[in-house]
């Protein structure tokens, strides 16, 4: 009987301190050491202080708090309650002892845009958000006769009142818009504005439940940062297409054509198909860096997309005006380049060399000639082509702004007042 209350008495603080046992376990602490007990002999023990593990021994986790020592006394018989219950027989129990107020937590939340993550997690985050615009042009065939055309594209939601980012050339002249989302719902939508120069429009569906994409930092994006590229290719059906590439190269510059000279492009190798327009280009933390807009049919693998940050420009003007209204100085921009430097002798090794003067316009009126080199409009630093596209984005026609360039070595200055483009 003695025995059986030594053991009883043992493995209750065990119980307390929340500690599951299969094999013979000791529990130490700087206040006391109990032993339990089996019915056979005990098996030698090492002297080292490693202890082999056992794989065989099945051990729960759980959390333990050490107590001090402290004294199991019974309690004592309890009273009738005032409904005259028999009180519950006494049971062993330890002393209440009060526990002292916890400390304070810091709760650190992870910053999980900041993390790279898998191809598949990317895309996982991407596709709510990638949308297919459908439209519906007239184009003209023979004999002068109009004959109904059908083009697929693709776009990403800007926020939850339906506004979609696209290319122009996609809803350019639709006479009907049709997206449909990631989970297949349908939508007509409107054009709220486009422009040819960047190639963006925005358009708008009446829908819920829509899942705005997560827009980037351009400027933060590196040649051979990895990449991924998705949209509606060839308008095939079961979902957007998926592929992945590098960061080849940033702030390209392409003429597409009609007078149009596109600027601050970043290439991918990426593949981008028709289709693909409008689509995100994302880097590894699903962030949208760029809008996927054109490729080299001569090339292999050179793709086109608008970095993320002219973009966001474009798109305020958009939804405040419905159209671009930027300033026009009327002359052709080229990059200084360390060739161009050599033949020509500059002084500089950046700016924008004029290739060109349109009569009639505003550096025409101003009086700016062929060669010469633009490295300031106001206190904007001009390095390229792409820093006068998007000083003139931010300006209206009529406004005048101070023009900072070099003419034969001799660094000058003049005032200009800008125009609209024709």
């Amino acid at each position: 009987m003695k025995k059986f209350f030594f053991i009883q008495l043992c493995i209750f603080p065990l119980i307390i301190c929340g500690v599951s046992c299969g094999n013979p376990t000791n529990v130490e602490s700087q206040h006391e050491k109990v032993v339990m007990l089996k019915e056979k002999p005990e098996e030698p023990r090492t002297t080292s202080s490693a202890t082999p593990f056992r794989t065989d021994r099945k051990v729960t986790a759980t959390a333990v708090i050490v107590l001090p020592r402290s004294t199991v006394t019974p309690v004592p018989p309890v009273g009738t309650s005032d409904k005259d219950e028999i009180a519950a027989p006494p049971k062993p129990t330890q002393t209440p002892i009060p526990f002292p107020s916890p400390m304070p937590v810091e709760v650190v939340t992870l910053n999980t845009s900041d993390e790279a993550l898998t191809a598949v997690e990317v895309v996982k985050m991407l596709k709510p958000s990638v949308v297919r615009v459908a439209t519906k042009k007239m184009s003209a065939g023979m004999s002068n006769q109009t004959i109904p055309q059908s083009g697929v594209g693709s776009g990403i939601l800007l926020d939850k009142d339906g506004r979609i980012l696209t290319n122009n050339h996609v809803v350019v002249q639709a006479r009907a818009i049709m997206v449909t989302l990631s989970d297949g719902r349908s939508y007509p939508a409107s054009l709220i504005g486009g422009d040819v120069i960047t190639d963006l429009a925005v358009i708008q569906v009446d829908g819920a439940l829509l899942e705005p994409a997560r827009l980037g930092d351009s400027s933060l994006t590196e040649v051979g940062e990895d990449v991924i590229a998705v949209g509606h290719a060839f308008g095939l059906k079961g979902g957007p297409t998926v592929s992945k590439g590098v960061v080849s190269a940033l702030n390209r510059t392409i003429d597409t054509g009609n007078q149009v000279t596109m600027v601050g492009l970043i290439q991918t190798d990426a593949s981008i198909n028709p289709g693909n327009s409008g689509g995100p280009l994302a880097n590894m933390r699903g962030e949208v860096i760029g809008i996927n807009t054109v490729m080299i049919d001569r090339g292999n693998r050179i793709g086109f997309a608008i970095n993320i940050d002219d973009a966001k420009v474009i798109v305020k003007q958009l939804l405040d005006h419905g159209e671009v209204k930027r300033g026009f100085m009327g002359i052709s921009p080229i990059d200084v380049t360390d060739f161009i430097r050599e033949q020509i002798g500059l002084p500089v090794s950046e700016g924008v060399i004029i290739a060109r003067v349109f009569e009639g316009y505003p550096a025409d009126v101003a009086r700016l000639k062929l060669e010469d080199v633009i490295v300031r409009l106001d206190s904007t630093k001009i390095n390229s082509v792409g820093d006068l596209s998007r000083f003139l984005i931010g300006r209206s026609p009529g406004e005048t702004v101070e023009v900072g360039f070099y003419r034969g070595g001799t660094l000058r200055a003049i005032d200009l007042t800008l125009g609209e483009k024709p």
